[in-house]
């Protein structure tokens, strides 16, 4: 897989296409060509490179295929290589690093996508288990997973609950959807967030989160899509959120020890 990364990130017509989408995520392919010197067939031959590499990951919505800009490869590369370079590399890569994972304030739309090792079932405990939810995330469920019904979470020893806090697909082993808590003052004051932002993510159009599971040999595929109010105050910290919880489960599944304390 890194071989792929770093062949795929060796073409600058690549990086213009990685720049493209990290300034405005989540576009289709005629929204890549406009204004490129390129056509339309080469863009898509260049997206397929960057689709192998997991530099991009895609989400069909109706007819059109948006794309999206995954950080996850970049993140391996630096957590494998990032000691073994000078320090002007190390700066370089960790630039290059914190630009593709900047929030991606024209997109209402964050997509992450990470293979782990382990089996399909084992993944869907680790999302649905409230003992495994809480060892990487800090967050308990309780609910009976039926599409439709409520579900309670528990973080910072506050329970929060509301009428839209509901499962909206339940498909074992393959997808889990859900709608976001509510944002009330006790979780707020149990998590550290001032009311100013309180008030600021309870006027937000209530988001919701998909985790689609796909087996690939020894691995599973995990995408994280997570829709949002466009330019919403949600979106910047789950944008930087996701990535250390989602490596934090990958971590909890290949070495039994999740990454946060």
């Amino acid at each position: 897989m890194m071989d792929a990364v770093f062949k795929a990130l060796a073409d600058p017509s690549r990086r213009r296409l990685l720049d493209r989408l990290r300034d405005r995520n989540g576009q289709t392919l005629r929204e890549l060509c406009e204004g490129l010197e390129m056509a339309r067939q080469s863009v898509s031959k260049h997206l397929a490179v960057l689709e192998e590499a997991e530099l991009v990951v895609t989400v069909r919505r109706g007819r059109e295929k948006l794309h999206y800009l995954n950080a996850a490869p970049i993140n391996a590369l630096a957590e494998r290589w990032i000691s073994r370079f000078d320090r002007e590399r190390v700066n370089a890569l960790a630039d290059l690093k914190r630009a593709l994972e900047q929030p991606l304030m024209d997109s209402k739309t964050f997509v992450y996508t990470t293979y782990i090792r382990t089996t399909p079932e084992r993944l869907w405990q680790a999302l649905t288990d409230p003992a495994f939810t809480d060892r990487y995330w800090g967050v308990r469920f309780r609910t009976d997973w039926a599409e439709g019904s409520p579900l309670v979470w528990e973080q910072g020893g506050v329970e929060i609950s509301h009428p839209d806090q509901v499962v909206l697909t339940y498909q074992p082993h393959r997808r889990l959807a859900y709608t976001w808590h509510t944002f009330t003052p006790q979780w707020a004051e149990a998590v550290g967030i001032s009311e100013g932002v309180r008030a600021q993510l309870a006027a937000e159009r209530r988001s919701q989160v998909t985790f689609d599971i796909e087996s690939e040999g020894d691995q599973v595929k995990l995408t994280v899509t997570h829709d949002f109010d466009r330019a919403g105050t949600l979106h910047s910290m789950c944008s930087q959120g996701w990535p250390p919880i989602l490596s934090s489960l990958k971590s909890l599944l290949e070495t039994g020890e999740p990454l946060r304390g």
